[in-house]
């Protein structure tokens, strides 16, 4: 089986993570940071906003199940993509809205996407696309956060609501339980 990968920054990846866990055709997530300056940051230096990167997810498909435009219309359903460096209380450029390509035969469909949302969005769509650089796993903590916590104060409030959002919008993309 063939499968695709992209890397997608919407907010803290907990939120995206949790999401892209439910999406049938969807193979694996991953939790990391990319496309900053610092090799290997950990957590708390990414917090800090003076790595460069974005924390991010790795989403692994099969296009047979699933197309790279469908896993991206999840993707700004999901996450505001009209907030420069913010999700809701969550502030900084580390959750800055991105798509960072895996290989350049990306792009075309990517930016296709990206300037339907921006028209529906009167232009103000502030999601940059760049080529992955930088990438790392972020810690084993960090990995299907959600799906270990809940009930934990920020993903019941938080994750959660996105999760069902989600479940709301794409039912007919929700895995079989």
């Amino acid at each position: 089986m063939d499968s695709q990968v992209i890397t997608l920054g919407g907010g803290c990846f907990w939120c995206l993570e949790a999401v892209y866990e439910q999406v049938d055709g969807v193979l694996a997530v991953e939790s990391g940071y990319s496309n900053g300056h610092v090799p290997n940051p950990t957590y708390e230096q990414v917090c800090g906003g003076d790595t460069g990167h974005a924390e991010v997810v790795r989403v692994r498909f099969d296009p047979a199940r699933i197309t790279l435009r469908e896993v991206l219309e999840i993707f700004f359903v999901i996450h505001d993509p009209t907030t420069l460096n913010r999700q809701g209380n969550d502030v900084g450029t580390q959750y800055r809205s991105g798509i960072y390509l895996e290989d350049a035969g990306q792009e075309a469909e990517v930016r296709e996407v990206l300037a339907e949302v921006n028209a529906l969005n009167k232009g103000r769509v502030v999601t940059e696309v760049l080529p992955l650089a930088s990438y790392s796993k972020a810690e084993a903590y960090h990995q299907h956060y959600y799906a270990n916590h809940p009930n934990a104060g920020y993903c019941a409030f938080v994750v959660a609501p996105k999760v069902e959002k989600f479940k709301r919008t794409f039912r007919s993309r929700v895995k079989a339980a």
